[in-house]
């Protein structure tokens, strides 16, 4: 006979005369009838989702980092779960915060590179949406087009993650946005200071910041300024929410009075070709302490990495102000807090957050 207790404490079995149990060091959080739910969604940008839902997604990300960074629990939510990984386009953070953070939560994950799967040559997106749908439990794929992951998205009966496509870049968000809340305490009332390419890291603090209190101001040269339906849509936003949104094309103004400065590689992958006047064309763009001198007191530095020093130079990215290296570690607990919202019903142990 098989006795289970769903409160996380313990498993018995019993073969008459003798009994012997099992006790478990974890335990799972009951679902709140009040609480968000996220099971079964999709992932593809913070356009979709609400204030409360990516507070909740921070909450539990929050959760398992003291839990299992800071307490030493284990924590196998996602035990007999697996994820297949798609990458288009290599990635250190990506692989590594995902490989890591979902096997620490007990599951198995699975890397495709191109060689392995070549989304619609030679299977079509559909099908493979419906074969990896009976293969895995969720799929994070890493593409060069947003359409691939929309397509995956219609055909797939599991969850899909956007780990990076060329219109959005939202799992980098989430770790900025706990990275930023563990610094100050709270987001609402900071100023975000975007200082480079109008690029899809960018594109996702504006689907999202607005909607968390904090104000934008955003500096680019001109010819890269971010997609215009975007920028659409992050006015209405703003207005909806009552922060502000400003573009610029002055770095130092952009910078003034701002709690955040934050940029990104002037030349992604698949711009190679354009390296030579794009480094041009950002002349005058690299955030320095002269930049700084400008913002906030109390003024932090971002860049998702890799870095290269003509957008910021040694004396910014390896001083106290940057919150680079928190921010990386911060991509695996972000990437494990969202993989259980959209596959479990748990709920956090530690008190919310404050936002």
């Amino acid at each position: 006979m098989i006795m289970v207790s769903h409160t996380g404490g313990f498993l018995c079995s019993s073969n008459f005369p003798t009994v012997s149990c099992v006790f478990y060091v974890y335990r799972v959080g009951k679902a709140a009838l009040d609480s968000v739910n996220l099971k079964g969604h999709s992932f593809l940008t913070l356009k979709d989702f609400n204030a409360e839902e990516i507070k909740h997604i921070l909450w539990v990300s929050a959760d398992l980092k003291h839990r299992i960074k800071h307490r030493g629990e284990y924590v196998p939510l996602l035990q007999g779960k697996s994820i297949a990984m798609i990458f288009e386009k290599r990635s250190t953070r990506t692989r590594m915060s995902t490989e890591t953070g979902f096997s620490l939560l007990g599951g198995h994950p699975c890397f495709l590179t191109p060689q392995d799967i070549h989304l619609g040559v030679n299977e079509s997106t559909t099908d493979t949406a419906r074969v990896l749908s009976g293969l895995a439990d969720v799929v994070l794929a890493r593409v060069y087009s947003h359409s691939s992951l929309e397509h995956l998205d219609i055909d797939a009966s599991i969850p899909i993650i956007n780990g990076l496509s060329d219109l959005y870049h939202p799992i980098q968000v989430l770790a900025d946005l706990l990275t930023l809340q563990e610094h100050y305490g709270s987001l609402k009332g900071l100023t975000l200071a975007w200082i480079g390419d109008g690029n899809n890291v960018l594109h996702s603090f504006m689907m999202s910041l607005a909607k968390l209190g904090v104000n934008l101001k955003v500096a680019t040269p001109k010819g890269y300024e971010p997609d215009a339906n975007v920028t659409q849509e992050a006015q209405l936003l703003s207005k909806q929410f009552g922060t502000k949104l400003q573009f610029l094309m002055d770095p130092m103004e952009t910078a003034r009075d701002s709690s955040v400065l934050v940029t990104d590689t002037w030349v992604s992958m698949g711009q190679e070709e354009e390296k030579k006047k794009r480094l041009k064309d950002f002349l005058g763009y690299q955030i320095t302490m002269q930049t700084g001198s400008v913002a906030a007191p109390d003024w932090t530095f971002l860049h998702c990495l890799p870095r290269k020093a003509e957008e910021v130079d040694d004396e910014v990215f390896y001083s106290p102000r940057s919150l680079v290296f928190t921010e990386a570690e911060n991509r695996k607990w972000t990437i494990m807090g969202l993989m259980v919202c959209i596959l479990t019903d748990y709920t956090p142990q530690i008190p919310k957050l404050k936002f």
